[in-house]
């Protein structure tokens, strides 16, 4: 590893991984994965990515339109022509790099319906796109020889300096520090500070935290997309996702009583925004008196399922239920972050030589609610232009850089039990589907109680501690914005 960089990203999902591939292979990158390259909420991403591929039966308008109405018409136009019109070409992309999206009889990208889309428009691989797409991503990115990666690693700070910043870096329990003319926060989502969501286990704020702490502007962070099909047999652990795409193939949700409802709450029943459905669930919870949910395809054929859901149809067996024979339960749960790192069509922030890209960013692209697939398309179209700005900046000419300083090793006391807990249980009382405004302001105080006792408690410098102080800043802010 060196210690002088072109650009440092932070982040190696989609976003990440895609946007190192853009750069000449004259530019030095170096990608920072806080965990194993394959870990990361897009690699969990099932359904697919929304693009308009069909001219004959699709076009810009509709999907621009079908983004306007999930996103309650608060979206920033302007990003969601971007996302739409330069969209494809991203997708066609990944298919050149070797993502093998699945084909009709005729050999073409088969194209899937899901809720809030208009036409069949998401091209998918089986019911693990994410994966599909990661895995490619992480091929492609580890044969150039321009690019480093740093795997487990933690960034848990960075400073601005002249010509650039500076990355604090976490490995081994050893910090360390490197320099970089530019920096793209691609570090995913918030998910972790809720009790139950369908993100990984490193999804916990951390570059938003640290773009907040540097002074960037953060929009729309409570702005929180909630799945109302996350398999939920199991209420005490993290929730894997029944992707919108089974719905979409003609699932039917029923209540503890075995009823559809759905069309009850909106004419697009089951097919309706997320945001739609999960309210459904949570006013029908209430109607009923019970939290038993279910999601049926029994009345498909059962080879369809098997085929078309492989991923879903083996994790519901290892949990006893057969999705060709047997109801899903399912329960709404954190599942999405539509705001983020405020950032312009470039991708850049507030902060000069500072951009975003993916769930960690805020395009406006998605309104006050996500339509489903548009996440990876976003993360793959704003991440490419991040570079394509960084690299044009790079050709104008290379601010001078020096060695950064050896930042002084951990030290202090071992952060007790029970911060990240209450965090979560915080947020889950106060801002779920249903928002609960009267807890507000007691759970904001002690929000704002807890990450000051983790700044002012010289507690050691660990991956925990750095993401428990991630986690009470993202609350923070979060709940100052409902105040």
């Amino acid at each position: 590893m060196k210690k002088i960089y072109d650009v440092i990203i932070a982040g190696a999902g989609a976003a990440g991984l895609y946007a190192a591939l853009q750069f000449d292979r004259d530019v030095s990158v170096l990608i920072i994965a806080k965990r194993e390259l394959s870990l990361s909420n897009s690699s969990l991403a099932q359904g697919g990515v929304a693009a308009v591929l069909d001219k004959d039966n699709d076009n810009f308008k509709l999907h621009i339109a079908d983004t306007l109405i999930a996103g309650k018409y608060k979206n920033n136009l302007s990003a969601i022509e971007v996302l739409v019109t330069e969209g494809p070409r991203d997708v066609l992309n990944l298919k050149k790099l070797g993502v093998a999206f699945d084909l009709d009889d005729s050999g073409k990208m088969q194209m899937t319906l899901e809720a809030g889309h208009s036409r069949h428009r998401i091209v998918h691989h089986k019911d693990s796109t994410g994966k599909a797409i990661t895995d490619v991503l992480i091929k492609n990115v580890k044969a150039l020889d321009n690019v480093d990666v740093l795997e487990n690693t933690m960034l848990y700070d960075i400073k601005k300096t002249d010509g650039g910043f500076t990355a604090f870096l976490l490995s081994n329990g050893e910090a360390s520090a490197v320099n970089a003319r530019y920096c793209i926060m691609a570090t995913g989502g918030v998910g972790r500070v809720y009790a139950y969501t369908t993100n990984s286990a490193i999804a916990t704020g951390d570059g938003i935290t640290m773009a907040y702490e540097l002074g960037a502007r953060i929009k729309h962070l409570s702005r929180i997309q909630f799945h109302p099909t996350a398999f939920a047999a199991d209420k005490d652990r993290e929730r894997f996702l029944i992707s919108e795409a089974v719905r979409g193939e003609g699932a039917v949700l029923l209540n503890c009583n075995g009823e559809r409802f759905a069309f009850n709450y909106d004419e697009r029943g089951e097919l309706a925004p997320r945001d739609v459905v999960s309210e459904a669930i949570m006013l029908e919870a209430k109607k009923t008196g019970s939290e038993n949910f279910y999601l049926d395809i029994t009345h498909e054929d059962p080879e369809f399922v098997k085929n078309r859901f492989p991923m879903i149809y083996s994790r519901c067996l290892e949990e006893n239920v057969d999705i060709t024979k047997d109801k899903i339960p399912v329960f709404p749960c954190q599942h999405y972050l539509m705001g983020g790192i405020d950032v312009d069509l470039n991708a850049q922030s507030t902060i000069d030589g500072l951009y975003a890209a993916g769930e960690c960013s805020h395009t406006g692209v998605h309104g006050a609610n996500r339509l489903a697939s548009n996440s990876l398309l976003e993360a793959l179209v704003f991440s490419r232009r991040a570079a394509e700005s960084i690299m044009k900046r790079l050709k104008k000419g290379r601010s001078e850089l020096f060695e950064p300083d050896e930042p002084a090793q951990p030290s202090g006391r071992e952060l007790p039990h029970g911060y990240r807990t209450e965090i979560r249980s915080i947020m889950q009382s106060c801002h779920f589907v249903l928002p609960t405004p009267q807890a507000v302001p007691a759970g904001l105080e002690r929000a704002r109680r807890i990450l000051s006792e983790l700044k002012e408690n010289s507690y050691r410098l660990t991956p925990d501690f750095v993401e428990a102080k991630s986690l009470a800043t993202v609350a923070c802010i979060i709940l100052g914005e409902l105040e």
